[in-house]
C-alpha cells in the first residue's frame, strides 16, 4: 500500500478564501492543485464586528466545494487556518459550527503575530538571502496586516506585528462608492502610518538590508510596475510615488484599466496601495521586492515537517520559562507527575487524547509558575493572564487559550461554567486533562524533588471519567501529612462541580 503523499493547507482569508494541494517529490515540495474563491468575509462585519448570515453563508458553501476535494485526505495532512476577519467576529463560533457540518478538518483561527511570523517563515524558506541580512516583511491582507523582521538564516523572526489594516476594511472605510479622490487616499495612507508609528523607531534601528512584500497587493503592484515597464519590478520610493500619481487619475476603482488588475483585485487595490504606501514611507524603505510565497507556505514548511512545528511551541515554552525565571527543577518534577497520571489514565479510559492535546498539559505543568513574578496571591490568574497575552510562537488561538485556561483551574475554585467554548478540543478531554493538571502540581506542593511517583495510583470509574480515586501508599503518606491534607481540601473543590468526584484511598 503506497504511502498517502498529498498534502493540503487552506487560508481563509478576510478577502478570500484558498486551498493549496502538493507532494513530496525528492524532498521537495511540488504543487499540484490552487483552488481560490474571493468571500470578501471582510465585507460581511458590521460595526459591532458581527458577521453577517449572507457571508457567513458563502464561507460555508466555498468550504463545501474544498471539502469534495480532500475527501480521502488523512486529518494530519490538511491543516486550516483562518486569520483577521474570524479573529474578530464576534460570532465566529456560528461560522465554525456551521463549517463543521459540512468540513470535515478543523479550523486554527490564529494570532496576527503568530501569521506575521509563519508569513516570515513561508518567505524565507523560498527566497535566497545572506546570512547577513536583516530581512523585513509584510503582507497586506483583507483585514489586517503583518510585519516582521528576522536576521540572518534564523527562520524565527525577531518581531512580528500584526494591525488591523487591510485593504477590505479600508475601502469599507475611506473609499465610499469605490471612489478614488488624493483626500481619501491621503487619510487612508496616514491611517496605516498611525497604526504602525509605535514600531517605526524599533524598526528603523534594526537597520534593514533586504525587503519583501508578499500576497495579492504588492503582487498587483509589482504586476502593475512591470505593465508600465519596469523590467525588475523592484518598488522604490519614485516608483511608488508614479504608480499613485497614475491611479488617481482614474475617477473610480472600475476606471482603473492596467492590463493585470483582474476585476476583483479592482474592488480592493487602492486601498491595499494606500496601506503600503503608509508603510513603505514611515519606514524609509528603499527598496522592495515582490515574493510569491507568504502564509500559506509557511503552513506547508510546518505541517510536513511535522516535528519543526512541535520544536516551535517546546522552544515557546522554554523560552517563556527562562524569561519568567521559573523554578526549572520543579515545574520538571510536575511535569513528571502529570506524565506518570496521564500514562494511567490513557490505560483505562475509553477514549483518546490528541497527541497535540497532551502536549498542552504538559505545557500547562511546565508554565503554572510564570505569575509567581507577579506574586503568589492569585498566582493561577497571573500565570494565565501572561499565557493568555503573551505572543506565543507556534500556538494557534485555541490553543494558547486551552493552555491558558488549564492554568487558570489548577488550583482552587473550579468555576465550570466559565471555561469557554472550544471548536478545536472535546470538552471532556479538557476536563480529565483539568484534573490530572490539578492533582500533578498538588502533589508537587511540597517541592521535594525526591518524591515516589509510585507511591500514586490514579483509578478512573467506568463510564465516568470525571470520578477519580487516588490510592497512595501508606508509608508514603506517613512521612507526608500535608499532601493528604491538601488532597482532602482538594475534594472539597471538587465536589462543588456536577459530576466531580475524588477519592482519596490509603492502601
Amino acid at each position: 500500500m503506497n504511502k498517502f503523499n498529498e498534502y493540503a493547507v487552506v487560508d481563509l482569508g478576510s478577502n478570500s478564501f484558498h486551498m493549496v494541494i502538493a507532494r513530496i517529490i525528492n524532498g521537495a515540495i511540488q504543487i499540484i492543485y490552487k483552488n481560490k474563491k474571493n468571500i470578501h468575509l471582510a465585507t460581511g462585519l458590521n460595526a459591532n464586528n458581527k458577521l453577517s448570515e449572507s457571508s457567513i453563508m458563502r464561507g460555508v458553501e466555498c468550504l463545501s466545494l474544498f471539502a469534495e476535494r480532500l475527501n480521502g485526505f488523512p486529518p494530519e495532512h490538511v491543516r486550516v487556518v483562518a486569520t483577521h476577519t474570524l479573529r474578530v467576529a464576534k460570532n465566529r463560533n456560528e461560522f465554525l459550527t456551521a463549517a463543521a457540518k459540512v468540513f470535515p478538518f478543523p479550523i486554527e483561527i490564529i494570532s496576527g503575530q503568530e501569521e506575521a511570523r509563519l508569513v516570515y517563515l513561508g518567505t524565507m524558506t523560498a527566497e535566497s538571502t545572506s546570512s547577513t541580512d536583516t530581512k523585513f516583511v509584510i503582507d497586506i491582507g483583507g483585514g489586517s496586516t503583518e510585519i516582521a523582521i528576522g536576521k540572518g538564516n534564523d527562520l524565527n523572526p525577531v518581531i512580528v506585528a500584526s494591525r488591523p489594516m487591510g485593504c477590505v476594511t479600508y475601502t469599507k472605510r475611506f473609499f465610499h462608492e469605490q471612489k478614488i479622490n488624493a483626500a481619501s487616499f491621503q487619510q487612508a495612507k496616514l491611517a496605516a502610518e498611525q497604526q504602525i508609528e509605535g514600531m517605526i523607531n524599533a524598526i528603523k534601528k534594526l537597520n534593514i538590508t533586504t525587503a519583501f512584500g508578499t500576497s495579492g497587493t504588492i503582487k498587483s503592484i509589482y504586476q502593475i510596475l512591470l505593465d508600465l515597464g519596469v523590467s525588475d519590478g523592484i518598488i522604490t520610493p519614485k516608483r511608488l510615488d508614479d504608480l499613485i500619481s497614475y491611479v488617481l487619475e482614474f475617477d473610480y476603482f472600475y476606471d482603473i484599466d492596467y492590463p493585470s488588475l483582474s476585476k476583483e483585485r479592482k474592488n480592493v487595490f487602492v486601498s491595499g496601495l494606500a496601506i503600503f504606501s503608509g508603510v513603505f514611507n514611515a519606514l524609509g524603505l528603499e527598496t522592495l521586492q515582490f515574493s510569491p510565497c507568504a502564509l500559506r507556505e509557511g503552513v506547508f514548511y510546518e505541517l510536513i515537517d511535522g516535528p519543526n512545528y512541535q520544536d516551535i511551541r517546546q522552544n515557546t515554552a522554554q523560552s517563556l520559562s527562562e524569561h519568567y525565571n521559573i523554578d526549572k527543577r520543579h515545574a520538571k518534577q510536575v511535569v513528571k507527575t502529570a506524565k506518570y497520571l496521564f500514562s494511567q489514565w490513557q490505560q483505562q479510559a475509553s477514549m483518546t487524547i490528541p497527541p497535540n492535546l497532551e502536549s498542552i498539559l504538559y505545557w500547562a505543568a511546565q508554565l503554572h509558575e510564570v505569575g509567581l513574578k507577579i506574586n503568589f496571591s492569585s498566582i493561577h490568574k497571573h500565570s494565565s493572564y501572561i499565557l493568555q497575552n503573551s505572543n506565543l510562537p507556534g500556538f494557534n488561538e485555541e490553543q494558547q487559550l486551552l493552555l491558558s485556561t488549564l492554568v487558570r483551574y489548577h488550583r482552587k475554585s473550579i468555576n465550570i461554567d466559565a471555561i469557554p467554548y472550544f471548536s478545536l478540543f472535546e470538552y471532556k478531554h479538557i476536563i480529565s486533562l483539568m484534573q490530572i493538571l490539578r492533582l500533578s502540581i498538588l502533589i508537587n506542593n511540597q517541592r521535594n524533588p525526591e518524591i515516589d511517583l509510585q507511591a500514586f495510583q490514579l483509578k478512573l470509574l467506568k463510564n465516568k471519567l470525571t470520578n477519580v480515586t487516588l490510592e497512595i501508599n501508606q508509608d508514603f503518606v506517613e512521612n507526608n501529612k500535608l499532601i493528604l491534607l491538601d488532597l482532602e481540601q482538594e475534594q472539597k473543590y471538587w465536589k462543588t462541580v456536577n459530576d466531580w468526584k475524588l477519592s482519596i484511598v490509603i492502601s
